[in-house]
């Protein structure tokens, strides 16, 4: 405390509660105006209560009289029928006259008007005094009160020309209506008070302005203690304050201001330039322009300086100046900046590194957050079983960890090669930080050691040159696991790293190796799904002859997806294609496909149309996701698609049927390219409503591209844009192959981004050529199995399938007899030459044979058995019309 404080300080007493004179002529006219206020009131209220009385009896008398005089009225009371004649203008007397009440009555007290026509024929009601004048013929005016309050009646008589009494007229007013209008001035009167009063206000507030501003609101007392507290703070506060004439001559300087400037004793009054001050602060403190702070050396201080003028508002002019030495605040603020970068650093290091489930988008991203801001080269390796999602297990010697990534390589250094496998001796920072699980700090600020050191290597000897003087590696661990190593070189533009810099390499390690393992355990179960998928998915497409496929099957970015594609070759020269897709993606989509891609093998092995191939499938759904707790996340199968076509070789008929999104796009030979109308159907596992087959007639060389919506669909398109590119690539390339159809369209339509897996098959269209086919119609009578075989072996052996004939005759001749036997017409048979020779028997009869082994006392059921022994493949399909029963039987040149 200052000398100046501590001598304020013994001389401060209690504070005066004296107040000022306006405040207290402010009282008084307060006062004064509300007691004269208050009078007025009373008066006004005093005189309205006296007058209003008189008021209502001079206005019942009044109007009571001249009703009772007018003309008409004693001969309207002598009417037989008086009422009627006397309650309009009774009424219109009453409204026009304000009265409240006016009544006429006859000679018996009889109203013979009242303003309730209730009370009309009614006796008069009142005071026993009042009710006896009134009907003796006297004028009276009587104040009595009554239920609504005070009131005045006035009751005047009403005769004949000769003077005879034959009713009177009594008039009522209640003194509230006459004091209503006197309670309308009040409103007026308390104005006029408010008013005065609010004036008063003003003018006091007035003159408290003019004294305060003349005495700045204080008395003697006041001012005399203000000064004693203001001169003791400003000798106590930690800041400097100079008060400098507009000639530049201190007139006031405080404590801390004389130890900052290292002023003299004598220094007030005296001139800036003759206080030894440094020449710039002189220069400052004379130029009197506005200052901000402004940093300023003094000494081996730095002082923060802030200057404005006093000259405001007729102030005397100069101005005012404050110093605050900011020395040790710089370093504390360098200090906890360096803190925040750090901070920031390891807040971006979280948000970025946790950001990719990909081991090399992970080290990359440590490299990215680290240079240059933490080190300027940064490498990240992992060990190998790493990259193949497997746990290292120790020891790790030799150390032979994968570069992953890298960043701050000059491009011109030969070093730090990313996916170079690298070999660390067991002297190196690297090996040591892995034995020892923890990080290694390895500098020469000083240059003399030798550095590198040799063990090091000969790479680390390259950027020697190119001013590498620290390194801090890092071993990446999670739960004791050493997954790989991260190395942070600092070459000589900066610091070389000390005990803090490791706190934060090992802060960003421990981040990094948590993000890793995450990665490792992705890719682990992203192969593991992958490995199922490939499984699940063909292998090759089958040998057939009915058209020329292929297939293209892409998963999605970093997940694997549910679609699936099948080409499945059906008797009869005819080929199945599918498509499908299951929802969602991992282990239950991909074993749920191969579920679905099972069953549809299955239902087509029945040879079923394709919707009711359709209808079965989504049965099945059904019935798998009720097995399901519907509670259960991710595994139900509702929603699934599959569109499903048979493509005949011998008639060129395409049936097919959808259920759910999977598309298919027809070209036909001359170019065009048609989208088929099919019914929409919804996806499997919704049921309720039937799926419809299309039936399409496809000349040979036509193609059939089937998709999933994967193909069109991207994260910045949409289904629509991108069918209408598939339409566009399909007529621009008419005569490409299917394989050749597969590349382009995943060239040129397939997204950037698509946003699911892709299923892909374009499959061109044969046509067995007519010489290969042969049929004829069978009469439904036995003796016909002999010239109908022997019809079938002159053609077989117009074929050139001499071998083939005595085979043939026999699945023939009981393929025949067995439809003549159990069936009903009409019976047909038809001979194919494909890869094998198909023979078909068809019948009008839907009823289903079955093979069964004959006793030995049978006479028949042998047909079928020597059917399967000498067929490589046989069955049944039904037909709109009944059942065809195939057998095919090889052929030596197949």
């Amino acid at each position: 405390m200052s000398r100046y404080a501590r001598a304020t300080r013994s001389r401060l007493g209690p504070r005066s509660k004296v107040r000022s004179v306006a405040g207290q002529a402010f009282i008084l006219q307060l006062l004064l105006t509300l007691v004269l206020v208050a009078a007025a009131v009373v008066a006004v209220a005093a005189d309205a209560h006296k007058h209003s009385s008189l008021d209502a009896r001079r206005r019942s008398l009044a109007v009571a009289e001249t009703l009772a005089h007018s003309p008409g009225i004693a001969r309207a009371i002598s009417h037989d029928k008086p009422t009627a004649q006397l309650v309009s203008h009774a009424e219109a007397t009453r409204k026009g006259s304000g009265v409240d009440s006016v009544v006429l009555f006859d000679t018996h007290g009889i109203r013979l008007t009242h303003p309730e026509r209730p009370m009309i024929g009614k006796r008069i009601v009142g005071p026993a005094g009042l009710v006896r004048d009134e009907l003796s013929g006297k004028t009276i005016t009587e104040t009595f009160r009554a239920s609504q309050g005070p009131s005045v009646v006035s009751a005047v008589p009403v005769t004949n020309a000769d003077g005879t009494f034959i009713g009177g007229v009594s008039v009522g007013v209640k003194v509230a209506s006459v004091n209503s209008a006197v309670d309308h001035r009040l409103p007026l009167l308390l104005g006029s008070g408010a008013g005065a009063l609010a004036l008063a206000t003003g003018g006091t507030a007035l003159m408290s302005r003019r004294v305060r501003r003349q005495t700045h609101g204080l008395g003697t007392v006041e001012m005399r203690r203000m000064y004693e507290h203001h001169d003791a703070v400003l000798h106590s506060v930690r800041e400097g304050v100079l008060v400098l004439t507009e000639d530049g001559r201190l007139l006031l300087v405080n404590d801390e201001a004389r130890e900052l400037l290292r002023l003299a004793p004598d220094a007030e009054g005296r001139h800036i330039g003759e206080l030894g001050l440094e020449p710039h602060l002189t220069e400052l403190l004379t130029s009197g322009r506005r200052v901000t702070d402004e940093v300023h050396p003094c000494g081996d201080r730095l002082l923060v300086v802030n200057m404005r003028s006093t000259d405001r508002a007729g102030d005397p002019a100069g101005s005012v100046v404050t110093l605050r030495d900011t020395t040790a605040l710089r370093v504390l603020s360098g200090r906890a900046e360096e803190a925040r970068e750090r901070l920031k650093l390891l807040s971006d290091a979280g948000v970025r590194i946790s950001s990719s489930l990909d081991l090399t988008g992970t080290a990359e991203q440590l490299v990215d957050v680290a240079v240059p801001r933490f080190a300027d080269i940064v490498t990240v390796e992992l060990l190998e079983p790493v990259l193949r999602g497997e746990e290292p297990e120790p020891p790790y010697e030799p150390l032979v960890p994968h570069r992953t990534a890298v960043g701050g390589v000059p491009p011109e250094a030969p070093v730090f090669r990313v996916g170079e496998r690298v070999v660390y001796a067991s002297a190196t920072p690297q090996s040591r930080a892995v034995q020892a699980g923890a990080a290694v700090l390895q500098a020469d600020p000083t240059g003399t050691a030798e550095w590198p050191p040799a063990a090091y290597g000969a790479e680390a000897r390259h950027l020697l040159d190119r001013g590498v003087h620290s390194l801090i590696t890092v071993p990446l661990r999670f739960r004791g696991v050493t997954l790989g190593l991260a190395t942070f070189w600092r070459t000589r533009r900066g610091e070389p790293f000390d005990e803090a810099d490791l706190a934060i390499a090992g802060e960003l390690a421990v981040r990094t190796a948590v993000c890793v393992d995450n990665a490792r355990r992705y890719a682990h179960e992203h192969a593991t799904v992958a490995a199922l998928q490939r499984t699940l998915l063909p292998s090759g497409l089958p040998d057939q002859d009915a058209v020329e496929a292929a297939s293209r099957y892409l998963p999605a970015q970093g997940a694997v997806g549910g679609s699936w594609f099948d080409v499945i070759p059906l008797p009869g020269a005819r080929v199945a294609l599918v498509v499908g897709k299951v929802p969602g993606q991992g282990v239950h989509a991909a074993a749920t496909m191969g579920r679905l891609r099972t069953a549809v093998q299955n239902f087509s092995a029945l040879d079923l149309p394709p919707d009711e191939l359709i209808s079965h499938l989504d049965e099945l759904v059904i019935r798998l996701d009720l097995e399901h707790d519907a509670g259960s996340q991710g595994s139900r199968i509702t929603g699934a698609g599959c569109l499903y076509a048979i493509h005949d070789s011998v008639s060129g008929r395409c049936t097919m049927a959808r259920a759910g999104d999977p598309g298919i796009v027809l070209t036909r030979p001359d170019g065009t390219v048609d989208i088929p109308a099919m019914p929409a159907s919804p996806p499997l596992g919704q049921g309720g409503e039937p799926f419809e087959a299309v039936s399409l007639s496809l000349p040979a060389a036509s193609r059939l591209v089937l998709y999933t919506n994967g193909l069109l669909q991207g994260h910045d398109r949409t289904v629509g844009t991108g069918l209408d590119l598939l339409r566009h690539t399909l007529k621009a390339e008419p005569d490409l192959g299917p394989d050749e159809t597969c590349r382009s369209l995943f060239h040129t339509v397939l997204p950037d981004r698509p946003s699911d897996d892709v299923a892909l098959l374009v499959a061109r269209t044969r046509l067995l050529a007519p010489e290969n086919v042969a049929e004829w119609e069978v009469p439904f009578d036995p003796a016909a199995v002999a010239p109908t075989r022997a019809a079938c072996a002159r053609t077989l052996r117009a074929w050139g399938l001499e071998d083939a004939v005595c085979t043939a005759e026999l699945v023939i001749s009981e393929l025949i007899t067995n439809a003549l036997r159990y069936g009903t017409a009409p019976v047909r048979i038809r001979l194919l030459r494909d890869r094998g020779l198909v023979c078909e028997v068809s019948d009008g009869s839907s009823t289903s044979p079955h093979l069964r082994r004959a006793a030995t006392t049978d006479e028949g059921g042998r047909g079928l058995f020597l059917v399967a022994q000498f067929a490589r493949r046989w069955g049944t399909r039904y037909t709109s019309y009944g059942k065809v029963i195939w057998a095919e039987t090889a052929l030596d040149d197949r």
